[in-house]
């Protein structure tokens, strides 16, 4: 079997989680990884194998032996990243949030478009057997009309004002990091809202630490959705509908597991096999979709991350951050 060749982009803490789950696919290797320091991207390299590793990103580029890059860089920096890759034709898997705004998401469309090369939002959630499972049973009608969703993702995060998650410069807060996940929950299901309300708690650094979201849905639907960097939160999800509501439970945007629960008092409960996290499930979409030949996942596809930015942008707006 050939195994597809990922190169790593950034050697942080979420690459190494994507690395652990990448070694459960047997059709898949860390081939090289790519830091700014030479040295973490061999101490890297070491612990998961990357036979190739490289002092610069530039380095990583000119190596002929990869498949795609997988980008785990700071928020402030995907777009330039990536288009860096798709300017030389390499596919691209990256990070959410994709980018800081709509204008650098649709930036990386039109290169991926230009050069014919695929390009993904790594957001894996999309892809867990749940919330897959979720989204069958919604289709089916089971729970009738969905009628709200609410969902959380909250833990008590650092306090050094220089840590990437309080660092303005650098796209931190709770609404990009970790908020995210909700608010793509509620768009997976309900699609774009007719208006949406906002309430932050901002840090001395000017990034959001505590976030509060309700979205309306002409007068069918209400998402109530929360991120916190300041307090461990539920983290789990609930999807209403007219017949019956699906849980997930606590750790929602990674659970492998969900409960039906029928208002005549019926129930359901469906438990998923996970090799590792779950993040294994985006690459091999992305490795199905580059043998297809395809520039995009039919799953995770640019208008739906056009619409995700959009709601990003609008709700950041809201909360009253300015990233430029």
């Amino acid at each position: 079997m050939t195994k597809f060749k990922w190169g790593i982009m950034g050697p942080g803490r979420i690459a190494g989680k994507f690395a652990r789950n990448l070694s459960v696919l047997p059709d898949a290797e860390i081939y090289a990884v790519a830091s700014r320091s030479l040295d973490r991207a061999q101490q890297y390299g070491n612990e998961y194998g990357a036979t190739n590793c490289y002092g610069s990103y530039e380095a990583l580029l000119d190596d002929p032996g990869i498949d795609v890059i997988y980008i785990a860089t700071p928020h402030v920096k995907h777009c330039e990243n990536a288009l860096m890759c798709l300017e030389r034709g390499i596919p691209v898997l990256c990070e959410k949030p994709f980018a800081m705004n709509r204008g650098e998401v649709e930036q990386m469309i039109q290169m991926a478009k230009e050069k014919n090369v695929f390009l993904m939002e790594a957001m894996w959630t999309r892809f867990l057997p749940s919330i897959l499972k979720a989204q069958e049973i919604i289709a089916a009608g089971k729970i009738g009309a969905v009628t709200g969703v609410k969902a959380d993702f909250g833990f008590q995060g650092p306090t050094d004002v220089n840590h990437r998650l309080l660092n303005k410069a650098l796209g931190g807060g709770s609404i990009l990091d970790i908020g995210i996940y909700p608010i793509f929950l509620s768009l997976l299901v309900l699609g774009k809202p007719d208006s949406i309300q906002v309430a932050s708690t901002l840090s001395a650094t000017g990034v959001d630490v505590d976030t509060g979201i309700l979205m309306k849905y002409g007068n069918e639907a209400i998402a109530q959705l929360h991120s916190c960097v300041i307090s461990h939160t539920e983290t789990e999800a609930f999807i209403y509908g007219e017949k019956g509501l699906i849980h997930i439970p606590r750790r929602w945007h990674a659970s492998d597991k969900l409960e039906v629960r029928y208002y005549d008092g019926g129930k359901e409960i469906h438990e998923f096999d996970y090799k590792s996290t779950g993040l294994y499930f985006e690459a091999m979409e992305v490795m199905r979709c580059i043998r297809a030949g395809k520039t995009e996942s039919d799953l995770m596809t640019h208008d739906l991350s056009l619409d995700l930015i959009t709601l990003l942008d609008e709700i950041v707006t809201l909360a009253g951050i300015d990233y430029r």
